[in-house]
């Protein structure tokens, strides 16, 4: 079929199943990657408890995680070539709820009946929304998917929408780096900005080239066209820097609070440039738009509580410490370091991927050394050390 700017689409039944794909697709892989680095936690935790000082990379059980991340990565890299940016983008909240619930099965804390409720109740509450604003927002988001051809791109790329829609992007970008560079304007509000700029630019980038890699692998060649280069490389450059805000967002600022307000901004984002670049809300009606936005800003709320009250209740409690040092993450037990420096991304160590909860602080049983005189009197010398 074609629509009525001579843009090749499939047909409703097609359509339909093409959303069903992505949307069981990027709900595994974020399950999938929320197990993953569970697993890869795991293996640290339990070299953290032995005295076997081998690198986290030398053991089955980080490998086994590792496989199941890139499993899950090319889950929800595929999604992008069935499912519309809207629907796939706020699915990013099922990783935070995975992450949830895998933490309450680890928590070894026991509490009783009205202390567990009291504590854990918004996080319950959360649970609720994220559960029936993702029911929503499938259920009426978009359903204009199309075959993303080279030419069909090229379309889109050159319409005066899609060109008006970065001209302001990049205007916008341009200020807030000004004001972050230059200003030292370290606000939380205008970091996760310009993440979430670039992330808009890599989700449109990756829906091009995953939609183009699953036509060639049906059959359809693609790759010899120049957009399917320019947009690789455009989303291979937009990922980088992405994560490099990030890393600086989740330094200076909360983590519970970086994770919620970038799945917010993110998700907006998103939404927004497959509407304008894809015209994913081409056809829908007023009360689909209406229920979709409800079903978002639902999700959104569950997104919220889940990771504000994870800090409080400590859900995502392991038994060793993560410390940032000049952004490279180095795991320490008893004083020294059990695990080489690892120069990871945003979520690692997390029990999510980069658009979940971050790293929240690991406890470790430190044993207390024995004070004698010579530590009495070292510490004489150095002002920031106090005496016992």
């Amino acid at each position: 079929e074609m629509d009525d700017n001579g843009i090749e689409v499939g047909s409703y039944t097609v359509r339909r199943l093409d959303n069903l794909i992505g949307t069981l697709l990027a709900i595994f892989g974020n399950v999938l990657v929320s197990i993953s680095l569970t697993i890869q936690k795991y293996s640290h935790v339990k070299l953290a408890g032995t005295k076997d000082h081998r690198a986290f990379y030398r053991t089955k059980t980080w490998w086994s995680g590792f496989v199941f991340t890139c499993l899950g990565e090319l889950a929800n890299f595929v999604s992008y070539a069935f499912a519309p940016l809207a629907i796939v983008a706020p699915l990013n909240a099922v990783s935070v709820l995975t992450s949830s619930i895998l933490g309450f099965i680890f928590l070894r804390e026991r509490l009783k009946p009205k202390d567990f409720a009291k504590q854990f109740g918004l996080v319950f509450l959360g649970y609720i929304f994220v559960i029936g604003g993702a029911y929503l927002l499938v259920s009426f988001g978009p359903n204009s998917h199309e075959k993303l051809i080279a030419a069909n791109i090229v379309k889109h790329l050159v319409g005066w929408p899609v060109l008006l829609y970065l001209l302001l992007e990049i205007i916008t970008f341009c200020l807030l780096l000004y004001f972050y560079k230059r200003r030292k304007a370290n606000y939380l509000v205008i970091i996760l900005l310009l993440v979430a700029l670039l992330g808009s630019v890599t989700v449109l980038t990756v829906k091009a080239v995953s939609g183009m890699l699953v036509l060639t692998i049906e059959g359809t060649m693609q790759l010899n066209y120049p957009i399917f280069s320019v947009m690789f490389v455009c989303m291979v450059a937009s990922a980088i820097f992405q994560a490099g805000f990030l890393s600086q967002a989740c330094k200076l600022h909360d983590s519970s609070l970086v994770a919620s307000v970038n799945y917010i901004f993110s998700t907006i984002f998103a939404v927004l440039a497959g509407a304008v670049f894809y015209l994913e809300f081409n056809k829908e009606d007023i009360l689909h738009i209406c229920m979709f936005l409800l079903g978002s800003a639902v999700c959104f709320l569950g997104v919220f509580l889940i990771t504000k009250t994870k800090k409080k209740a400590r859900i995502f409690e392991p038994c060793v410490t993560l410390n940032m040092n000049n952004g490279v993450p180095t795991i320490h037990d008893k004083g020294l370091v059990i695990q080489p420096d690892y120069s990871g991304s945003f979520s690692y160590g997390t029990l999510v991927n980069n658009n979940g909860v971050t790293p929240a602080p690991l406890p470790v049983h430190l044993e207390t050394p024995p004070l004698g005189p010579r530590s009495s009197d070292a510490s004489q010398g150095h002002p920031g050390i106090k005496r016992d």
